[in-house]
């Protein structure tokens, strides 16, 4: 076994025999900004009792240069991987000087050069286990300690950390930020940032409390930065936690950096939250992408108390703050801020990436069986996350509010700054809510799989509800009439649904939702009058979350194969426009793109193509100056135009700058209107060079690069493909850019020859890169064939390939056997 692969078993055996006290982290950043230099000096000093007399340090970089042990220097004995450790005794204190190396993958200490003012900015992001590529340490939840950093950067820079400078030496040209000792934490949440970051102070009191508030951004990005909703949004989050949790925030400072180049939305660092640059638009945004980072925020924010203060023991139990942390972002939302409709866009977006992992032959329990870290990094998924919350929101209907955060409470209060597993939980919820939460756990969080609801009409005309995979539900059933052409809920039923088949006594109606308020997790089909009043009334519907549900219904029949994609599109392309909800509005948008190019038989695609990008064009003509929806439908114009050229012209005028009254095309929006029109043959190196000219920052140049990649030229997918493969120094957007513009436009003609490759480099790859970098090569270059012979070849050939390779090539393979039988490649 690679031995950065740590096993449950073998670190579940060192935390019994090691107890961690305090770790102490030097970090020498003053060489950052000089870009030859691939290294940073780092120096660790952990304190640790031991019940035996070896033991090891997981660490990943450059090299290691001296381990002290107990004041005696012992020989360097390291893998790459870890650091052994001998002659421990019951209380030692170890000091590892060493190489750390700078990450250009997202892993570990980033480091970014801004094109814009020529400066470096730093950041760390550890989760699940690259804390070790900064510092010598104890690489698992389990092991938390008191952590203090002291960090030797350029004068002028901001420094941060977890806790606040305890004190700062200034030197010439150098200065030195010693923090303040952490609370007992992970090593995972641990967290250093730092460069000339622009920042924005706030505060926030309750009671007694006071918690300093920062907000921070490169420079090149402050104009763009809307720091006083981000710390609006931050004061209603903890006022609304402070009271839910009755606990109060236990961490000191509260700072926010959105940072680039980042590999996730965000992390949840304990006073040093960290987030993609993506949640700061560069000039038009819609309401629903604010919505999207005030969800975040919250997100996080529940993590300073679900995953930070209380820690899940193994990555098994990941859900205990990735559930919860989900469920709380969309609740706080809906609560405390102005984003009121958060459980609309949830309903109709975040489990339909719950519905869809479940579906892949590797779905798993919430509770998973995590056996190693390359494991535990695929687990961060749609499972974990959205089916997670949304069995939360269940249970929540299920015990009530009340008990649910009474037991919430209690949980903290008793396993503050422990860690924890499925069990502890359960205890304090069942005291709460008096009853037995066994039969719950296992049906929800211990089993896999996700119900389909439909109804039906038994032999004496009694309706029937049915559903696969049986599993309990607490549901309501809405009836929906027309009423002076608006279509709106006549009453509701509510049930509890246990078995395979329910009678239900159903009244007459034309629109029968059967997960009406959206309480269960499960598929909820439309029945044939049902189907036929969407397809007619869909936008006449009143509520916003009846519609997300409708919408929901619709594209779930649709991958499954139930609902032909042509009438879905169809049913987009006469409702969208009407739909008012921009969160639901992109969503449906991105949905039928997908559907035009995966899921629209062959014969069909390229008319369907058409039809979608004409629609697209004409939405944006007839929508409202100024608005959301015009500013979606431009962008759903320019990913369309990527595949057909019909409006070539008018695209080239929006660059050109005639364009409706009151779109606002921003730099991002240009180069994706540019990128179709270089994808479609329209523009040149030339054109994508101006426009870099124009837009010279650092997501100007990634946009350039994947323009550059996207030209419909075989040299230039075949250069792309190479230098995604082969250049080490790509950054992880910019090999997302290579592997973007590889397979623009569709264009199977290009790329096919490929295929056979990708087969015989993956293992390799997957052998010799990180994980992050791997994964976006497997994924990101699997071959769209309309066969699945090669991919079965590999799995037959590759018994023995690494168990996280695999899943990656299963499901991908699942993808590609879902869009074949759809299509009717496949018999179904």
């Amino acid at each position: 076994m690679d031995t950065a692969n740590l096993t449950r078993e073998e670190t579940a055996a060192r935390s019994a025999a090691v107890t961690v006290h305090s770790i102490r982290v030097e970090l020498d950043l003053t060489g950052a900004p000089e870009r030859a230099r691939t290294g940073f000096p780092t120096v660790t000093t952990l304190e640790f009792d031991a019940t035996v007399d070896a033991t090891w340090l997981d660490f990943i970089g450059e090299e290691v240069r001296r381990v002290v042990v107990n004041g005696a220097e012992q020989a360097v004995d390291y893998d790459g991987a870890r650091i052994a450790l001998t002659g421990l005794g019951a209380s030692n204190v170890v000091r590892v000087e060493a190489v750390g190396a700078y990450s250009r993958s997202g892993e570990g200490l980033h480091r970014f050069h801004d094109p814009v003012d020529d400066e470096t900015y730093l950041y760390t992001q550890y989760e699940p286990a690259d804390s070790r590529r900064v510092m010598a340490c104890f690489e698992q939840p389990d092991m938390k300690a008191a952590y203090t950093f002291l960090v030797d950067a350029p004068t002028g820079w901001e420094v941060l950390s977890n806790q606040s400078p305890a004190h700062t030496d200034l030197g010439v040209g150098v200065q030195r930020v010693e923090f303040a000792p952490t609370l007992p934490i992970s090593s995972y949440i641990t967290a250093v940032a730092a460069g000339p970051y622009t920042r924005v102070d706030g505060t926030w009191e309750r009671d007694e409390q006071h918690v300093a508030l920062g907000v921070f951004v490169r420079r090149s990005l402050a104009p763009h930065l809307e720091a006083e909703e981000i710390l609006e949004v931050t004061r209603q989050g903890l006022d609304f936690f402070a009271d839910a949790f009755a606990y109060p925030y236990p961490w000191g400072k509260y700072d926010q950096i959105f940072v680039p180049e980042y590999n996730l939305g965000a992390m949840e660092n304990p006073g040093l939250v960290t987030f993609t640059e993506a949640y700061l638009s560069r000039g038009a945004a819609t309401e629903a992408q604010r919505a999207a980072r005030a969800n975040t925020i919250l997100h996080e924010m529940a993590h300073m108390w679900f995953g930070d203060l209380v820690t899940m023991t193994w990555w098994d139990d990941l859900w205990l703050k990735e559930s919860f942390a989900d469920y709380m972002g969309a609740h706080a939302s809906a609560v405390a801020t102005r984003f009121h409709d958060a459980w609309v866009k949830f309903a109709a977006s975040r489990k339909a990436w719950a519905y869809q992992q479940d579906q892949l032959p590797t779905t798993h329990p919430i509770v998973a069986d995590i056996t190693d870290l390359e494991a535990a990094k695929l687990n961060f998924d749609g499972i974990t996350y959205a089916k997670g919350a949304a069995v939360l929101k269940q249970l929540v209907a299920f015990v009530g509010d009340d008990a649910f955060f009474e037991g919430a409470r209690r949980y903290f209060a008793a396993n503050a700054f422990g860690n924890t597993t499925l069990e502890d939980f359960l205890v304090q919820l069942s005291a709460v809510s008096g009853r037995d939460m066994s039969d719950w756990s296992a049906a929800w969080l211990q089993t896999s799989g996700v119900s389909t609801l439909w109804t039906e009409t038994d032999g004496e005309g009694r309706s029937v509800l049915v559903q696969t995979d049986p599993r309990p539900h607490r549901l309501r059933i809405g009836l929906y009439a027309r009423v002076d052409g608006r279509i709106v809920r006549r009453e509701q039923q509510e049930l509890d649904v246990i078995g395979e088949r329910t009678a239900v006594d159903l009244p007459e109606a034309d629109l029968v939702l059967l997960n009406d308020d959206d309480l269960t997790y499960a598929k909820a089909r439309l029945d044939e009058r049902s189907l036929a009043t969407v397809e007619e009334s869909l936008s006449a519907i009143d509520e916003p979350l009846a519609r997300a549900l409708v919408w929901s219904s619709l594209w779930n029949a649709t991958r499954d194969g139930e609902l032909d994609a042509a009438r879905y599109v169809r049913i987009v392309r006469t409702h969208a426009p009407a739909e008012s909800n921009i969160g639901l509005l992109a969503g449906v948008l991105a949905n039928a793109a997908y559907a035009v190019r995966h899921f629209v038989a062959d014969a069909d695609r390229a008319t369907e193509q058409r039809t979608w990008t004409e629609a697209a064009w004409s939405a944006l003509q007839a929508a409202d100056a100024g608005s959301d929806a015009q500013l979606s439908w431009a962008r759903a114009l320019a990913t369309a135009s990527a595949f057909d050229d019909v409006h070539h012209e008018q695209v080239r005028a929006l660059l050109d700058g005639d364009v409706p009254d009151g779109l606002v095309v921003d730099p991002d929006l240009r180069w994706q209107l540019l990128t179709a029109l270089v994808t479609t043959g329209h523009a040149d190196a030339a054109d994508i060079a101006a426009e870099q000219q124009r837009d010279d920052t650092g997501s100007g140049r990634t946009a350039a690069r994947r323009a550059r990649a996207s030209r419909p030229d075989a040299a230039v997918r075949r250069e792309a493909w190479d230098s995604a493969w082969g250049d080490l120094s790509l950054s992880n957007d910019h090999l997302d850019a290579e592997i973007e513009g590889f397979r623009a436009g569709g264009r199977r003609d290009l790329i096919a020859g490929f295929d056979a490759a990708y087969f015989d480099r993956i293992a390799s790859v997957w052998n010799e890169r990180s994980i992050e970098i791997a994964r976006r090569l497997v994924l990101g270059l699997f071959p769209a064939t309309e066969s699945l012979q090669q991919v079965d070849w590999w799995l037959a050939e590759n018994p023995e390939a690494p168990a996280a390779l695999r899943r990656l090539v299963v499901e991908q393979r699942d993808h590609l056997a879902r869009e074949l039988r759809v299509r009717g490649v496949l018999p179904r």
